[in-house]
């Protein structure tokens, strides 16, 4: 009797289980045919019910109202398929990306995008309905988001985003388009967002500046110097980053020249800033010069410019300054050049700040970029054991970037930690280490 009553209790606990595929098959049968209701409300709250349903079966279900003759209703339904979060989804969404309605289009961008980045649009959103919803005052600061090493994206995502790209019906559609190429490190793009980046559009070649400047292929560095001499102040500064982050070697004169005889204070700052990413020994001259300027921009980039020239003898000078600099920002820029340089005496320093309100992000930058040297990586993993959490946490998301076959150990361990955001920052930098390991045994 005993075990017929544990059979009997246990089939009760199981039956609401049982019975959830079957309530959500019967939701979205009705659903689907509340899309072919006469009433266009009607079909659009089916369409958000099949969303919320996870029925792989609504799929195809949405893709045949993508047709729909009312526009809201088909903004539904492309959120729905965005909602569903399925593969197959994927198809439907390309499909929408060439709505005739230019907001829906960018939409479906926008939801193609978000299925790998989990930043999707969710219903009853109506930002994305805003003309010039991009314009940035700093792409380069504003504007992070990027999938992670080792992802691998649909071909029928890209084709639709560089179909939209040079779709010219819609500047709104073709912003959006150079966007998610960059999210999506779209490398294959790269010819058409260079000559998106000589467009007319401003917010357009912004964008597509970002978007090369997140690609990092050094092979378009080279056909954006003539941006430098832009009638357009935001596409010149833009333009002056971009080459610097791409390594064109070949811009350091131009920049050299703009920085010196240029007379906007922006303009500078951002051609500095251009330099400072190439960290061109023949450029050492106005790091020194500037690291002692009273515009802390310029002695931010002077002291990551004179850290990028693997010139140990800039370490003194670099010393001399950090000492008397009041102002965190720039002291942690020279504390990361003298880093740079091989001196460790701030290494500590650099990663308590990963802890700062204000600079936690430009330490972890920063640790990204000292981290690609592999005798410094080492140097990482003795503080995944700090008793700090976010230390913890942010030390993964660095080894998203540049984990090696040495991390995998110490990152195994640190999926296990107690805290849940540690352990799944750790299990998300292994995935991407092992995806690179993958592709360069």
């Amino acid at each position: 009797m005993r075990h017929q009553f544990i059979l009997a209790t246990s089939l009760l606990l199981l039956a609401p289980f049982a019975a959830a595929p079957a309530r959500a098959y019967q939701t979205s049968t009705s659903a689907a045919d509340q899309l072919k209701s006469p009433d266009p409300d009607a079909r659009a709250k089916a369409a958000r019910e099949l969303g919320k349903s996870g029925d792989f079966s609504a799929v195809a279900a949405l893709n045949g109202a993508l047709i729909d003759p009312d526009v809201k209703v088909r903004r539904e339904v492309v959120l729905a398929l965005a909602a569903l979060h399925k593969s197959a989804a994927l198809q439907p969404l390309a499909a929408a990306s060439r709505d005739s309605d230019p907001d829906i289009r960018t939409l479906a961008l926008q939801c193609m995008v978000g299925y790998y980045t989990g930043q999707s649009p969710e219903a009853g959103v109506t930002g994305f309905m805003k003309k010039n919803a991009h314009r940035a005052k700093n792409l380069f600061t504003s504007d992070n988001a990027r999938i992670d090493p080792g992802v691998t994206v649909d071909p029928v995502v890209l084709a639709a985003l560089q179909n939209d790209l040079s779709d010219t019906r819609s500047i709104q559609v073709q912003r959006e388009a150079a966007r998610g190429l960059g999210t999506l490190m779209a490398k294959q793009a790269v010819p058409d967002l260079v000559k998106a980046a000589h467009d007319s559009d401003v917010d357009l070649a912004r964008q597509a500046l970002d978007s090369l400047a997140k690609i990092k292929d050094t092979s378009a560095g080279p056909r954006l110097i003539d941006l430098l001499d832009s009638q357009g102040k935001d596409v010149k500064r833009d333009a002056a980053v971009t080459v610097g982050i791409l390594q064109c070697h070949e811009a350091v004169a131009k920049l050299q020249l703009l920085f010196q005889n240029g007379s906007d204070r922006k303009t500078r700052e951002k051609v500095l800033q251009g330099l400072a990413y190439l960290g061109d020994p023949v450029s050492t001259p106005i790091f020194t010069k500037e690291l002692w300027s009273a515009n802390k921009s310029f002695r931010i980039s002077a002291a990551e410019g004179l850290g990028r020239t693997s010139a140990k003898q800039n370490v003194a000078e670099l010393q001399k300054a950090a000492t008397a600099e009041k102002d965190a920002e720039p002291r942690l820029a020279m504390q990361f050049a003298i880093t740079n340089l091989g001196t460790d005496d701030y290494v500590n320093t650099i990663i308590q700040d990963l802890t700062s309100k204000l600079h936690a992000d430009t330490a972890q930058a920063y640790l990204v970029e000292l981290s690609r040297n592999h005798e410094f990586l080492s140097k990482l993993y003795s503080y995944l054991n700090s008793s700090d959490a976010t230390v913890r946490r942010r030390l993964a998301v660095v080894l998203v970037s540049v984990g090696d076959k040495t991390s995998i150990a110490p990152l195994e361990t640190l999926s296990h930690d107690s805290n849940n955001d540690v352990a799944a920052a750790a299990l998300r930098a292994l995935s991407a280490t092992r995806s690179r390991l993958n592709s360069n045994p």
